[in-house]
This record gives C-alpha cells, structure tokens and sequence, in this order.
C-alpha cells in the first residue's frame, strides 16, 4: 500500500490527508451544531483553530514523549508527522485544555461546549484511522490469511494488512468502525430530549475508553510506561470520568435548551 500519492509538482502522504478530511468534517458539524444554542460563529472558529493547533502539537508531543529514546537521537524526526505518531489522548488533553481556557474567556458554558465537540471529534477519528491503514501502523498481531477472509474484508485491505511478510489483524479498522457507530448514536442521541448538558460528553468517554482499551490489547505498537500500556490507563480513567460526567448531568444539569 503506496503511503503516498506523487502529482509530480507535489507529494501528498495519505496519512495527512485522513487527518485534514477528518478535521474538516468536524470543524462544519461543530459549527453547525453551535448555531443550535446561539453560539456566535466566530467565537467557535476562534477556539476551533486553537484547539486543533494545539491538539495536533499535543498529540505529536505525547507520542513523541513515550518514544523519547529514539527522538532524542532523531531530532529532526520529531517534526515528520506525515510519516505517522500522532496519539489520540495526547491530542485530546492537549485540546481539551485549550477549550476549558477559551469557554472561560468568552464565558461559554464549558460542559455544553464540550458536548457539541466530541459528536464531531468522533467522527474524525473515524475517519483518521484510516491514516494508519495507509502508514501500515497501529496494526494488531499476526494472523493468517483465511482469517481476514473470514471477518469478510474487502481485498484491499486484506491486502494492506499484509506487511514485511505478515499478515496482521486490522485493529485500526476496529476503531474506525467503533467511532463511527459511536458518531451515529450521539449524532441521533443530541436531539433527546432527555439529554442534560454533559451527557454526550460522558457517553463520549465511556464509549471510546471501553473500545480502545479492549483494542489497545491488541495491538503491537502500544505507548508504553513500565510495562503498562499507556493506552489502557488513559482508557480507564476517561471511564471513571465519564461516569462521573453522566451521574453529575443527570442530577446537577439543566436539560438542553436554544438560548444557552
């Protein structure tokens, strides 16, 4: 699988397009779905070019931090990001910061914010996942042929899964498909009207902290510290948060409304 389509004038890393496709189609989910509480326009691209800026800094930093041995020999690596290493959770503090200083800026009700973000940072992910399909990274163990066959995968990707040799299990394809079912219920759940604010944003925690630890367990590229996944850690605590999240909604929140 060619990581990189060659225009002759322009070299364009497929990894990198993923990543722009799935920033663009949040960015106008999440505009569009601010116009539903009265948020001004402006204010949300402001924050939203921050907080891509920052998450994309964030998630390179993360990534870069748990491979440390190798970046402080390959400095100049750090700045390849077209060639894969950009971790989720890394990009998902480093914007939820960014977010909590710019809502209390502009005096924006934080938790609901954070609502109308994760039904569009969900959809990204499932669409960025497919960066690393085409970098041939974030892969599980060896498996055979007959079993991709059997989970009945289109050719090609059978075909992108067979890398220096091997046949590997697919589990960025596992996440994908994960986050876009997650992006369907919080697309149909956000009209509720027994949604509170903050709701969708604890689901949004549970949802995708219960999938990546189950699937973190199956890859062969995990972030590491000790000998502890750090995937799986970070997966555990968004649990606990978003239960937490959930419990303070329901008893503490006011229920959605269009003058927020």
């Amino acid at each position: 699988m060619n990581p990189v389509i060659n225009l002759g004038f322009i070299s364009i890393h497929i990894y990198s397009l993923c990543i722009l496709i799935g920033i663009v189609c949040a960015y106008f989910l999440i505009i569009r779905e601010a116009e539903r509480f009265n948020i001004k326009k402006e204010d949300v691209s402001d924050m939203l070019f921050y907080t891509i800026i920052f998450g994309i800094l964030g998630a390179r930093i993360y990534y870069c931090l748990f491979n440390i041995d190798y970046y402080a020999l390959n400095i100049l690596d750090i700045f390849k990001i077209w060639e894969g290493g950009l971790a989720i959770h890394g990009g998902i503090i480093a914007g939820a910061i960014t977010v909590i200083f710019y809502c209390k800026k502009k005096n924006i009700n934080l938790l609901l914010m954070f609502d109308i973000l994760v039904v569009g940072l969900i959809l990204a992910q499932a669409i960025g996942r497919w960066g690393n399909f085409f970098n041939a990274e974030a892969h599980g163990g060896v498996t055979t042929l007959s079993h991709l066959k059997s989970l009945y995968l289109p050719k090609f990707i059978i075909d992108g899964m067979y890398i220096d040799g091997n046949y590997y299990i697919p589990t960025f394809l596992y996440e994908s498909i994960w986050c876009l079912m997650g992006f369907l219920i919080m697309f149909f759940l956000r009209h509720k009207s027994f949604n509170k604010i903050g709701y969708l944003t604890g689901f949004y925690f549970i949802f995708y902290g219960f999938e990546r630890f189950l699937v973190e367990g199956l890859r062969t590229d995990s972030l590491m510290f000790l000998s502890l996944k750090v995937a799986q850690i970070i997966s555990i605590i968004m649990l606990i948060i978003g239960i937490c999240l959930l419990i303070y909604s329901f008893k503490k929140q006011k229920k959605y409304n269009t003058e927020v």
